[in-house]
């Protein structure tokens, strides 16, 4: 069996293209294996969302396949084969309360009564907000907000998530416990994360693998595995394995800011 017969998203020379004329990315071919915390990383404008939205089946290519576990989008969303999506803000109802929120997804399914709310209490949970299920999002921190947001992600059991800078907003501290929660339940739900960042030193930290993007157009420069074992902590980030880490993707970052393609 081949590596993209059995990745959980196979992207085979697909190309997007706004209405606009923007070309968001030249042919790209990327596998995401099974397990792995992959993330993308490159300057504005590299097609990162673009590409995470295509894995979401959000958009679709205008060239190019996409597979999923090995078949087509339709044949997501059963048991081992869920995916979800946590965006760059929030994106709470402000009306309702986090409890509300959280079951959205299972309310729009038409999950029964009782087994949704099971399934909130795991998901708050997971994400420390048992004691704010019955708050307003306006009455809960940023950081808060999007531990809620990860729940409602969570609350269907996905297997792939998809993350669009969810920290990106986040005060530095509060980055870093949310990146260390991340992984904590990485680890603990055996999922497998695709991740958009900015941030290198988050990249690092996260990361087993990241795909440095160029623009004009998207592409796939460089794909650099971070071989250190998990769970990761502070004296990682103080090591001199992770500050070498972090001048290889930034020099990759900074060529990548400069090249065009032909």
């Amino acid at each position: 069996m081949t590596a993209q017969a059995a990745a959980v998203a196979a992207l085979e020379g697909v190309r997007k293209t706004y209405a606009t004329g923007t070309v968001a990315l030249a042919p790209v071919d990327l596998a995401v294996e099974p397990g792995e915390f992959l993330t993308l990383l490159g300057p504005s404008g590299c097609g990162k969302t673009t590409l995470l939205n295509l894995i979401a089946g959000l958009l679709a290519p205008d060239a190019g396949r996409i597979r999923w576990w090995g078949g087509d989008l339709d044949a997501t969303g059963g048991a081992g084969r869920r995916l979800a999506m946590v965006f760059q803000s929030p994106t709470l109802m402000p009306w309702s309360r986090i409890r509300a929120n959280v079951r959205l997804p299972l309310d729009l399914a038409g999950t029964p009564r009782a087994a949704a709310d099971a399934s909130v209490d795991e998901a708050l949970a997971l994400v420390g907000l048992n004691d704010a299920a019955t708050h307003f999002p306006r009455e809960l921190s940023g950081g808060m907000q999007m531990r809620a947001s990860i729940a409602r992600a969570l609350v269907t059991s996905p297997d792939l998530l998809l993350m669009d800078e969810p920290f990106g907003a986040l005060d530095e501290f509060t980055r870093q416990r949310l990146d260390d929660e991340l992984l904590g339940l990485w680890a603990a739900k055996h999922l497998t994360v695709v991740f958009v960042t900015h941030s290198i030193i988050e990249a690092v930290y996260l990361s087993s693998r990241v795909v440095v993007m160029g623009a004009r157009p998207g592409r796939v420069l460089a794909s650099v595995a971070i071989d250190e074992p998990y769970p990761r902590s502070e004296a990682f980030r103080a090591s001199a394995t992770f500050g070498a880490y972090g001048r290889q993707l930034s020099h990759l970052v900074a060529d990548a800011a400069n090249v065009v393609a032909a």
